[in-house]
């Protein structure tokens, strides 16, 4: 069961980078700035904070099973993705991006609370695995970039078939483990109830820190690779060599090994000791990496793998710390709620970076991501402390 939803996820997010993955196409086609090619990814996460804030208001998540919601907004999700073929200008294909980011919002937070049914004392790993095979589905539209001349169509319909067999395969074979949730009637008050757990808004306030630096970090790092090949070749040519899509589909990718590792080792020391550390190495990452811009691939790749892997590797370990700082019958509407702050707080860090690069460079336009790793350190120091105490 945790391999199927693991290969579920893999196949059903790879909907969220498609638009972003095909913006040399759209480039092409409606001549986008770079804050335009940003706006592509903004409004994914923008549908997405709207269908998770919608989902957690009507408790969905923890009043439909979350076989059939999962396998719904798959469906509808593949659909909006597809409008890309026949949006006649930039601000209908925005329209479909926030369309379908609005459907994932039934992909994602079911699938981690369908792994949880089948593990308590490993959650943290079976978590990580289908947060890390998520990772693998959104990196996986990058892959594109390796082929020279592929057509947007291609890209787009890859990205909708993945989803629909992610449907079929959780809709056909899926069953809930021996700890599923309980679920429960509507409640207006169930939002409320997660919110008023402090365990829950410390949990939640260390997620934001990471995903402050997380959706903008993989939004902009195959950019910036293909900006430092070209400076350091001279050659504009350069960005669009095989090598450069293929880095910036394994800097990405590589988080799955990280959220694996993160599950490991969060089962072993401690969620929070382990959400600490992953923040401390990625926060790092963040302020060196301007150092290397422009120099060999050999040591721009080296540290944006190294960041790829650690900056997504506390990612599920958030949701277990959530998974277990709230009453049973709300651990899908707690999950919801978490994520849907987490996403909203990405439109506005994706958006920060154009404008940092314009003035100073992408030698330092990635150290301001920094902040949120400090910041979500601090959030679950206070965690610890309130778990001591209790």
């Amino acid at each position: 069961m945790l391999a199927l939803v693991a290969v579920a996820e893999l196949l059903g997010m790879s909907l969220w980078f498609a638009g972003s993955a095909a913006a040399p196409q759209l480039t092409a086609r409606w001549a986008l700035t770079s804050a335009q090619v940003g706006g592509l990814a903004t409004a994914v996460q923008l549908g997405f904070v709207a269908g998770t804030a919608i989902s957690a208001l009507l408790n969905l998540a923890d009043i439909i099973p979350a076989r059939r919601l999962f396998s719904a907004c798959a469906i509808l999700g593949a659909a909006a993705n597809a409008l890309l073929l026949w949006t006649p200008t930039y601000e209908w294909a925005l329209v479909g991006r926030a369309l379908t980011g609005a459907c994932l919002a039934g992909v994602y937070p079911p699938a981690m609370k369908m792994a949880a049914t089948w593990f308590l004392g490993r959650r943290g790993l079976a978590v990580g695995l289908v947060v890390g095979a998520l990772t693998v589905g959104k990196a996986s539209p990058y892959l594109w970039y390796a082929i020279p001349n592929v057509p947007l169509e291609l890209i787009v319909i890859a990205a909708s078939v993945s989803a629909w067999i992610a449907a079929a395969l959780i809709l056909l074979l899926w069953e809930d483990g021996p700890h599923a949730f309980p679920a429960r009637p509507f409640s207006w008050g169930l939002v409320g109830e997660v919110l008023r757990s402090q365990r829950w808004r410390l949990s939640t306030s260390g997620y934001l820190g990471h995903m402050a630096e997380l959706y903008s970090y993989w939004t902009w790092i195959p950019i910036f690779l293909a900006a430092s090949a070209v400076a350091g070749s001279g050659d504009s040519a350069a960005g669009r060599a095989p090598w450069v899509g293929i880095l910036a589909f394994a800097t990405i990718a590589i988080g799955g090994l990280g959220c694996i590792w993160g599950g490991i080792v969060g089962d072993r020391i401690g969620r929070a000791k382990l959400a600490m550390l992953a923040m401390a190495v990625s926060g790092a990452c963040a302020l060196a990496i301007g150092l290397t811009f422009g120099r060999s691939p050999w040591i721009v790749g080296a540290l944006a793998l190294v960041w790829g892997f650690f900056v997504i590797a506390d990612s599920a370990q958030f949701s277990v710390l959530v998974t277990e700082s709230v009453p049973s019958h709300a651990v899908g509407t707690a999950l919801t709620v978490q994520v849907s702050l987490g996403f909203l707080l990405t439109t506005l860090t994706i958006q920060l970076i154009p404008p940092v690069v314009a003035r100073v460079g992408w030698e330092g336009a990635f150290a301001l991501l920094a902040v949120g790793p400090v910041l979500g350190i601090l959030a679950l120091r206070r965690l610890q402390r309130v778990a001591t105490v209790a």
